[in-house]
């Protein structure tokens, strides 16, 4: 039973500690509550299957998730003004550049090829906005947001990897409170799952606004540091197959609004490590089971979809913002550890954050033209 309840800690966790991440970011770019719930839907089912496939036919402890960092690009890409059918041919396009890393070598060496410091800068300044949403937050709905920040902080105290999943949890409890109606039948029938179809919609804005950063974004903070944790684990990592699937699975999901899936990053250690049994051989099983409990959690998309919406404006965001302080509080040490390239970092940094909107292309892609041509024209030649 151990790699079983392994799963079902990494499942919980997984899912409650970055929902609200992805609802926001959809919502966003243009996503109704119904689309939001969708695509919330739609990615736990397919990464959930890609999980399941993977692990059980490597017999490695190979998990996937949704793209938290992503999402979190998506909250910040309000500004360029994109249709939702754009961000849904945006997100196709991301899973086939997945796709193609696992298919084309050359592909994936481009990638690697960029600093890292610069797209931990560049997540970085993505990140900001959304971080200081708990404090924005607690000044203007003070009575909502204190609650849920002090959950926060006594989890963090005594049981840190809960303390998302608590906060998140206290949101849903206060969004409950909020609705101020009763639930009927008629209603009820709105809380079932569903999938809703968009019709994609291709252009250059979409492209370079959302799916390049999205793609850089999921790449260098989910699958490379995904490839990590199973490294540290003594675990290979089937390259090819992973990005294939994943790849393949972000365009199937995107149909149906969700943005992208990759493979896990943090809660890859608790299907990978002691915690799913002392017999390595036999930690499989607990990715296997997280996708089985994915799946019965991505069942509740349009029940939790319903709550965040009749929550108070600011209290998803907040929320959200507690759950990626640790993940920008990483990316900004890495992006300025090295003395070398950190000016060059800060001006990507910088950019990301400022929600810099030009030509229609959003502040991200900016960021990483900046910090790439200071690194290449001052740096580079400094060194």
């Amino acid at each position: 039973m151990q790699p079983i309840m392994a799963g079902l800690v990494t499942a919980l966790v997984g899912y409650t500690s970055s929902f609200a991440v992805v609802l926001t970011g959809l919502k966003a770019v243009g996503a109704t509550d119904a689309q939001a719930a969708s695509g919330l839907f739609a990615l736990t089912i397919t990464f959930a299957i890609c999980a399941i496939g993977l692990a059980w036919f490597t017999k490695r402890p190979i998990t996937t998730a949704w793209s938290t960092p992503g999402a979190a690009l998506l909250a910040g890409a309000a500004g360029l003004n994109l249709g939702w059918n754009e961000a849904v041919g945006a997100f196709i396009m991301t899973g086939v550049l997945i796709a193609a890393t696992g298919a084309i070598p050359w592909l994936g060496r481009l990638l690697a090829s960029i600093p890292v410091p610069l797209a931990q800068a560049m997540l970085a300044g993505v990140l900001l906005k959304l971080c200081l949403a708990p404090f924005v937050a607690l000044s203007n709905i003070p009575l909502y947001v204190a609650p849920v920040i002090l959950v926060w902080l006594v989890f963090l105290r005594f049981s840190p990897r809960w303390a998302v999943p608590a906060a998140m949890a206290t949101a849903l409890a206060i969004a409950g409170i909020t609705m101020g109606q009763a639930t009927g039948s008629g209603a009820m029938g709105e809380l079932m799952p569903s999938l809703v179809f968009t019709a994609p919609v291709f252009s250059i804005e979409a492209f370079t606004g959302i799916t390049l950063p999205l793609f850089v974004v999921t790449m260098a903070s989910q699958n490379v540091p995904g490839v990590a944790v199973l490294a540290s684990f003594n675990y290979e990592t089937p390259w090819r197959a992973s990005m294939l699937s994943t790849g393949v699975g972000t365009s199937i999901a995107g149909l149906f609004g969700g943005h992208a899936i990759n493979l896990a990053a943090i809660s890859a250690a608790l299907a990978a490590g002691e915690e799913a049994g002392e017999d390595r051989s036999r930690r499989w099983i607990a990715a296997v089971s997280s996708g089985g409990f994915y799946i019965l959690l991505g069942l509740a998309s349009a029940a939790i979809t319903a709550l965040a919406s009749a929550s108070p404006a600011g209290l998803l965001e907040a929320a959200a913002g507690l759950a990626l302080l640790g993940t920008l509080g990483t990316a900004a040490s890495s992006a300025l550890e090295d003395p070398s390239s950190r000016m060059s970092s800060l001006v990507a940094f910088l950019i990301a954050g400022s929600g810099l909107s030009f030509g229609g292309i959003g502040g991200a892609f900016w960021a990483l033209l900046a910090g790439l041509a200071l690194r290449f024209l001052i740096e580079r030649k400094r060194g």
